[in-house]
């Protein structure tokens, strides 16, 4: 975190490979939204934005959910209303805020501009996912 730290402060952006190496210097590759829930975790980050390929969470009629905290989440994973890959995002997005970032977000990114539109407006685009 230090060198992180070091080189947002010199407002660079850095571009971090989502891999780890074992004890006796085997690599792995690890989920990329596990790697950035984690390391924005560490940061204390504002916000994290994790981008798919769907609209956000969506309820058991395929309708997107604009919002959710924490509980509601569990409760739709417990449900089976969250399954399949989007488990694993979602307890991402679990662990991220309870490490310390504020919010995340689920977004779409084929929608097009949907980091600037989550970003810029009031509305956002996905789901928001809080403590």
């Amino acid at each position: 975190l230090t060198l992180l730290n070091q080189l947002i402060g010199y407002e660079l952006i850095p571009v971090l490979a989502p891999l780890a190496s074992s004890g006796d210097g085997k690599t792995y590759n690890v989920n990329a939204d596990t790697f950035a829930g984690a390391v924005a975790g560490a940061l204390k980050a504002k916000r994290l934005l994790l981008l798919t390929d769907v609209p956000g969470v969506l309820d058991k009629s395929k309708k997107l959910i604009p919002e959710l905290s924490i509980k509601d989440a569990r409760k739709l994973i417990a449900d089976g209303t969250i399954s399949g890959g989007m488990i694993p995002k979602v307890e991402t997005c679990i662990y991220s805020l309870e490490a310390g970032v504020e919010g995340v977000v689920i977004i779409d990114g084929k929608t097009p501009h949907a980091v600037l539109l989550e970003l810029f407006t009031n509305q956002g685009t996905g789901t928001l996912i809080h403590k």
